[in-house]
């Protein structure tokens, strides 16, 4: 993308928080992104950042994902939370047969969600597959248009293998229509992405609509695809991580100069206590900006290059994502504290903040376990990195 290109979009992001912003609660209240907010998400390209040029996708540059993804979860973490899910979901569309990619990713404007997990169940027919399961997780219920769900190929004697004690898995999408969502995203943070389970049973998904997890091809070789999927993924979830932590700085700072605290005669601002705790909360925010970054930089011009990702540069990627996740969660609990009894009020940002962020470090992408995996790689160890 050019620069002018990445400004506009950035700059439309900044359009979409605003708006999330002001229907947050609304979010909140009905487990789903405020209908204006998604067609303001659709209209804006953001859906479809990571989906190729050639089928009309915007297929920016990993940094300029995690930049617009940041600034929307600085409104709302749940509508960066579904932008995510949407522009990663877009990936798919390199490899899909392109019959499929051109049916469910030519219009910009439309939502996908889904879950990588294989909780499914497939079965080959003529011209595509059977396929029954159900699905937790499916942030995005309330508006995608298609559904992805990884299921386990199987046949007459079990699983399909495609190596030793490694199933055939594929990407199955689903209209809308063919899915049953239950109501089951009754949680503490995050409330408005919608991540209901949902579920299909005995469900024909035609062979344009299913792709590999892993080892398919391509049909483009721009740098984007050189990424890793689940990689990508965490990378996104850090983002939406830092956009929480900066609404939190945002909120502390706010209620620090208008906040007199129990016992005191001097503004919050006015404490030392909230000066270190701000400065060290935007030092948090700041370093961890500035890693993700450069880690995605060194990535994307190794790419660029021709080359391919090692093991250790994808290592590298998820140890920025998940440390980048934890820290956010540290500068939001520090400008929580800092609210003092005030930030447990439903109309205090700083509570929702708290919610959103320690319900996003729960995600298995940027879980602690995530650095041992990146040490025993750095190690030498054997590894299992399915999920790297």
């Amino acid at each position: 993308m050019s620069g002018s290109t990445t400004t506009d979009l950035l700059e439309r992001a900044d359009e979409v928080r605003t708006l999330a912003r002001a229907h947050a609660s609304s979010a909140e209240t009905n487990r789903q992104l405020h209908p204006d907010v998604v067609h303001a998400i659709g209209a804006s390209g953001l859906f479809s950042m990571l989906v190729p040029r050639e089928l009309g996708g915007m297929e920016v540059e990993v940094v300029t994902m995690v930049r617009a993804i940041e600034i929307v979860s600085r409104g709302d973490g749940a509508a960066g939370w579904c932008v995510m899910i949407a522009a990663t979901v877009g990936v798919t569309a390199a490899q899909l047969p392109r019959d499929g990619a051109v049916e469910m990713f030519s219009d910009p404007t439309i939502a996908t969600g889904g879950v990588l997990m294989p909780r499914g169940r497939a079965t080959r027919v003529e011209g595509g597959y059977r396929v029954s399961g159900e699905w937790s997780f499916g942030s995005g219920s309330g508006h995608s248009e298609w559904l992805l769900g990884a299921a386990i190929v199987v046949g007459p004697d079990g699983p399909e293998m495609v190596a030793d004690k490694v199933p055939h898995v594929r990407m199955m999408f689903f209209p809308r229509e063919d899915v049953v969502i239950h109501d089951t995203w009754h949680v503490s943070g995050l409330r408005g992405t919608g991540s209901n389970d949902f579920e299909v049973q005995d469900v024909f998904v035609p062979d344009r609509r299913t792709c590999p997890i892993g080892g398919g091809e391509f049909w483009t070789n721009a740098p984007l695809y050189a990424f890793p999927l689940f990689g990508l993924l965490a990378l996104g979830v850090s983002a939406v991580g830092l956009g929480i932590a900066q609404g939190a700085l945002d909120a502390i700072r706010e209620l620090a100069t208008a906040k007199t605290p129990t016992g005191s005669r001097r503004l919050l601002s006015e404490r030392a206590a909230a000066q270190s705790g701000i400065a060290e909360s935007e030092a948090l925010v700041r370093s961890s900006r500035a890693y993700l970054h450069a880690t995605i930089t060194d990535a994307w011009e190794r790419v660029v290059a021709g080359d391919k990702l090692s093991l250790e540069d994808r290592a590298l990627l998820r140890l920025a994502a998940t440390t980048v996740a934890l820290n956010s969660a540290k500068a939001v609990d520090i400008c929580y504290n800092l609210g003092g009894a005030t930030s447990i009020y439903e109309g205090n940002l700083l509570q929702r903040h708290f919610r959103d962020i320690h319900t996003l470090t729960q995600h298995v992408m940027v879980g602690p376990p995530t650095l041992e995996v990146a040490g025993r790689i750095f190690l030498g160890l054997p590894t299992d990195t399915s999920v790297f």
